[in-house]
């Protein structure tokens, strides 16, 4: 593996460790002072997530400047093309995985790692950048790019993809849904490992992160309103037949 790659390794796990720290850092200087602790530590930790993954990302793409694949060869339409067909493989199999999990293995749905980044987005909005753009691109860096990337040459596809989509769902520490994260995984790697372009999973993982965040913050409201709509419109047809 490259030595750069090992930085930006290093840089993701020293990201992810950094809150241990920041968030204290951030409730010293003052950051949220008169709010109750929970709120106040919630909201630091929300400032920090920020900062932290902002720094990261700009070190990451400082240290893959003269990373030559980082560059767009292909088409821009193929890479349109892909990019969208790759949002809906990723929800199909986010979706697939998940009926295993309930009928299966009897896991109920509901992820309580994204109902927590949910309720931080609601207190810091900003913090979407984060769960919808930053996250998704330094993810796809890391474990498509690098590990996935590392290890295909040597083990094949397969097990490659299986590695590096397993990797990808323990670091979100949701362990109870460690199969949708991997099935996740499984797409984003045969994104790039069709495209052979790191921006395709990328842009695809950025628009479902995007449709998720959306759908469960600002358009939470007008979803429950649109779908209370639709059981009316089914109750009243109903009366009908």
């Amino acid at each position: 593996m490259k030595k750069q790659y090992w930085l930006i390794i290093l840089t993701y796990v020293v990201m992810q460790l950094s809150g241990v720290i920041g968030v204290d850092l951030l409730l010293s200087l003052g950051v949220a002072s008169g709010e109750p602790v929970i709120v106040a530590r919630q909201l630091a930790a929300s400032y920090w997530t920020i900062i932290s993954f902002t720094v990261a990302l700009i070190i990451v793409l400082l240290l893959l400047k003269t990373d030559m694949s980082m560059r767009q060869n292909a088409s821009l339409s193929k890479t349109l093309f892909w990019s969208i067909f790759g949002v809906f493989l990723a929800l199909a199999a986010q979706s697939i995985a998940a009926m295993i999990e309930m009928n299966l293995l009897g896991i109920e749905p509901g992820s309580q790692n994204t109902e927590f980044i949910v309720n931080l987005v609601k207190m810091t909005p900003w913090l979407i950048v984060v769960t919808s753009v930053i996250g998704p691109i330094l993810e796809e860096i890391i474990f498509r790019k690098i590990i996935f990337g590392t290890l295909v040459p040597k083990l094949g596809f397969f097990l490659s993809a299986i590695i590096s989509a397993i990797v990808f769902a323990v670091v979100h520490l949701d362990f109870s849904h460690l199969l949708i994260y991997t099935a996740m995984g499984l797409v984003f790697a045969y994104l790039y490992s069709k495209t052979k372009q790191i921006l395709v999973p990328i842009v695809a993982h950025v628009m479902m992160n995007t449709i998720v965040v959306l759908g469960q913050t600002i358009f939470a409201e007008r979803l429950e309103d649109m779908q209370r709509q639709a059981e009316q419109m089914q109750f009243i047809f109903g009366g009908f037949l």
